[in-house]
């Protein structure tokens, strides 16, 4: 099976769970045995790839800035790259651009997705039956692209991919063996470091520094 396989399904769930004149956002990245596979919620409309006029990559974070921090400061995007990121604005990416920042992310061997494909005009809070209509499909994304570590942001992801009640801030750092159809991934609770989790995002970093660190 391709990720492409799966799009179909995410798309039926958009028209269910998300805003009927967004498009679903699918993932982006490295899908050939990425070192990391990093786990959001939920896509927004101030992603830009959720239009209905873009024609280019439906990946996650596409026209937005804070996320980026991350990668940069985890030296897993390029200089060149971050700050033109930050120089321009949301609504100035184009999809050559889009393109060039996941050709980044790709030479750096990660892979970014969301638990939740079905975007919101905002930032919305949803509840936990919706995230786990996208279970399986996750479990199915990581099968494909065989990652060697999983980094699952917050306690609702985290919780519900790994199936217990989990407090980031009570398992920092811990490793969790997760079996998914026979094989086993080691995946890892980390603070949400943006939007209201924005003020944990050094915590966030800190964290993954040290997960990086240990495994790869």
């Amino acid at each position: 099976m391709k990720l492409e396989n799966l799009y179909i399904e995410y798309d039926k769930l958009q028209k269910k769970y998300g805003a009927k004149e967004l498009n679903s956002i699918y993932n982006g990245g490295c899908i050939n045995n990425p070192d990391v596979c990093f786990v959001f919620m939920n896509p927004t409309g101030r992603n830009i790839a959720s239009s209905k006029e873009w024609k280019g990559i439906r990946s996650p974070w596409i026209g937005t800035k804070n996320v980026w921090d991350l990668f940069y400061k985890l030296d897993l995007l390029s200089e060149e790259v971050y700050f033109k990121i930050k120089s321009i604005k949301g609504k100035d990416w184009t999809e050559e651009f889009a393109c060039k920042v996941y050709e980044d992310v790709i030479n750096h061997k990660y892979f970014i997705t969301n638990l939740g494909k079905c975007t919101q005009i905002d930032a919305r809070e949803l509840p936990n039956y919706v995230y786990e209509k996208y279970l399986d499909l996750l479990y199915k994304e990581i099968e494909i692209i065989n990652p060697k570590i999983i980094i699952l942001f917050g306690n609702q992801v985290s919780s519900i991919v790994l199936k217990e009640k989990i407090s980031v801030s009570q398992c920092r750092k811990k490793l969790f063996s997760k079996d998914i159809n026979g094989k086993k991934f080691n995946c890892y609770s980390v603070y949400y470091p943006v939007g209201n989790g924005r003020f944990n995002i050094d915590k966030a970093i800190e964290d993954i520094k040290f997960i990086m660190g240990e495994n790869l």
